[in-house]
């Protein structure tokens, strides 16, 4: 068997594309600036590249999965436009209110560790990117290596709670752009 390999986790609304609440309308989707060239850099390097997202508009009626995937197939053309690509994308439709809880919602680690199995990562050696808390604290449980990008949506509790556990593996950075350059240093540092 080959040995395990790291992988970039990247959440999706907020992190890769605008974060739209409930986004049922692909048309609707926008990546952020810098996310494809973030994104073709992991592709480069050959490092994996999986996108984690919550999505319990789902489970809320608010979205239907056609809908969501339209919404995945839409991300995944915009990056390929800009010569990017997602290894695999992993979502969690379920809420806590409606469905009960769950071991995938983040920062629940089911979605975390079917990638592992599916992929033979090595979840301590990963990258876990995102602009919320629960985006990060998966990497910080499993021993691997987080990046918080505050944006507009990202709660102010968020924040102080990531600069309390800021650490050589939590970080908290400025773009999309600076959580890969800064992660492929650390789990993929060129020879």
């Amino acid at each position: 068997m080959n040995a395990r390999r790291p992988a970039l986790f990247l959440d999706r609304d907020g992190t890769i594309i605008q974060d739209a609440h409930y986004l049922a309308d692909a048309a609707r989707v926008r990546l952020l600036r810098g996310a494809a060239a973030a994104v073709a850099s992991a592709n480069a390097r050959d490092v994996l590249t999986i996108v984690v997202t919550n999505q319990s508009g789902i489970a809320r009626g608010l979205i239907t999965a056609d809908q969501y995937d339209a919404v995945r197939a839409q991300t995944d053309l915009l990056l390929a436009r800009d010569g990017a690509r997602v290894d695999a994308t992993l979502h969690c439709p379920h809420s806590p209110e409606v469905s009960g809880p769950c071991d995938c919602r983040k920062p629940g680690l089911g979605m975390y560790h079917d990638a592992a199995a599916t992929f033979n990562i090595d979840l301590a050696a990963s990258a876990y990117i995102g602009d919320r808390w629960r985006d990060i604290e998966p990497g910080r449980v499993l021993g691997g290596y987080g990046f918080l990008i505050p944006g507009s949506e990202t709660p102010e509790t968020d924040l102080e709670h990531a600069r309390t556990h800021v650490s050589p593996r939590l970080h908290i950075v400025e773009s999309i752009g600076d959580a890969v350059a800064q992660a492929l240093a650390l789990i993929a540092p060129t020879p």
